[in-house]
């Protein structure tokens, strides 16, 4: 079924030729029931002029949504300026949307990245809403830097593309043909870059605990934060790595071009560096750009728990904000109060699970505040969201070891947790545990 149905079948009177952006968003907001849902995909994704637009044009709407992960551009409906006309729902929360949630301006919706698609798609889009690359000489669009949820969608949503020719061109399952897109426009906008975090000293460390388990021939994925970080500038010595990672930074670029990584012991995809969205600096935008060795494939695929598992040998590393006793990690909250999402460290972590000799690290450093107070806790702080379970968390790391969990008693893993905390608080940590019946 052609998902270009309904009101937007009118959008474009001439499918193969852009619209003007001012006449889009006039078109696009004719076309817009009350309490229509519209999607915009992670990141660079975002169609910016077209969004400006609508945004001038927001008070014709009523009860409009906007849905998207980690925005990067501050926009006035995210303030929740346009309140009963257009406003934002974020599904991981960035340093805008961080502010605007906490302060009742937008909404939040909590869930595991691979999951997203199919929520989305549930809310009934009117349209998916991309920033595009130009379309090539077989009349293929590409999402560009992306595949995240919105690939997902294709032939399921109608598409309305804004086309950057500042766009890189990527290959994958993100591409859209002219003849499958309701309309688009055309508007040159900067890409926003990334820089990765430089990593700490601490950082280091902790990533030096990891290194040595990583096998030659491993498949990797990366999350965010400067231990992930720190992990890739000591792999350029390994051999026939993989990568599989939700989010590709420039890390890999430089294990690609170092020869560590290149793909062929894997299972799936082999000879491919997988991800669902890249967010770095220019020159990963330069380096993707028109490379077909690396695939963007919808998150529904890439961070599928099942799909991970059929690499031998997966490595995920993901950062935490505070683990417990049991090992529970709370990696989205401090407290009751939100700091980012779930993303997909659930994902990877049950997909190393899966994997014949996979290894999911999670890390962090002990302390925080100069040392006083303890990462690993006896419980997490009241109010606290759970974002990895206690039973599908293989190994914590700090900059004092590994600590062991898949298989171990409750003790067990309490001891363990205990031997990896700051020094200072381990004899607290100890009492604590006996206390309330932990540790005996």
């Amino acid at each position: 079924m052609n998902p270009i149905q309904g009101p937007l079948r009118t959008l474009s009177p001439k499918r193969g030729e852009p619209l003007g952006v001012s006449d889009l968003a006039d078109r696009l907001i004719e076309c817009m029931p009350p309490g229509a849902n519209l999607v915009v995909p992670i990141a660079n994704g975002e169609p910016v002029a077209l969004l400006d637009a609508i945004e001038h044009r927001a008070t014709a709407l009523k009860d409009a949504r906007i849905h998207q992960m980690h925005a990067l551009r501050d926009r006035p409906y995210i303030r929740g300026e346009f309140r009963g006309h257009l406003e934002h729902v974020s599904w991981f929360l960035s340093g805008i949307t961080r502010k605007a949630y906490l302060a009742g301006q937008c909404d939040f919706s909590p869930a595991n990245f691979s999951e997203v698609p199919q929520f989305m798609a549930d809310k009934d889009p009117v349209a998916v809403l991309a920033a595009a690359s130009p379309p090539d000489r077989h009349g293929y669009f590409s999402l560009g830097l992306g595949a995240d949820y919105a690939a997902a969608l294709i032939g399921k949503v109608p598409f309305v593309l804004e086309v950057n020719p500042l766009m890189p061109r990527t290959h994958g399952a993100n591409r859209l043909h002219l003849h499958d897109v309701a309309a688009w426009c055309e508007a040159s906008n900067e890409l926003i870059e990334v820089p990765p975090p430089e990593p700490s000293d601490l950082d280091r460390v902790i990533a030096s605990h990891i290194v040595d388990r990583i096998r030659n021939g491993s498949t990797i994925q990366l999350g965010i934060g400067g231990i992930p970080s720190a992990v890739a500038t000591f792999l350029g010595d390994h051999k026939n790595l993989g990568v599989h990672t939700e989010l590709l930074s420039d890390s890999v670029v430089d294990l690609v071009e170092r020869g560590a990584v290149n793909g062929l012991a894997k299972k799936t995809n082999r000879g491919h560096v997988v991800t669902t969205f890249a967010l770095g600096t220019k020159r990963l935008y330069e380096f993707v750009d028109n490379n077909d060795l690396v695939k963007f494939l919808p998150v529904d695929e890439v961070n599928d728990p099942r799909n991970i598992g059929q690499e031998d040998n997966f490595v995920s590393i993901n950062a935490t904000l505070q683990v417990d006793l049991f090992g529970q990690c709370a990696s989205e909250t401090l407290g009751t109060s939100y700091y980012s999402g779930s993303g997909g460290q659930a994902d990877f972590a049950r997909g190393a699970q899966y994997s014949a000799g996979g290894q999911g690290f999670v890390v962090l450093s002990s302390t925080a505040k100069d040392g006083s107070i303890s990462k690993i806790v006896p419980t997490l702080s009241a109010g606290s969201v759970v974002t990895t379970q206690k039973n599908t968390v293989d190994k914590v790391v700090t900059e004092y070891g590994i600590a062991e969990l898949q298989g171990r008693t409750i003790r067990q893993r309490a001891r363990a947790l205990i031997d990896i905390a700051h020094p200072a608080h381990r004899d607290a940590l100890e009492a604590q545990a006996r206390t309330s019946g932990i540790l005996v």
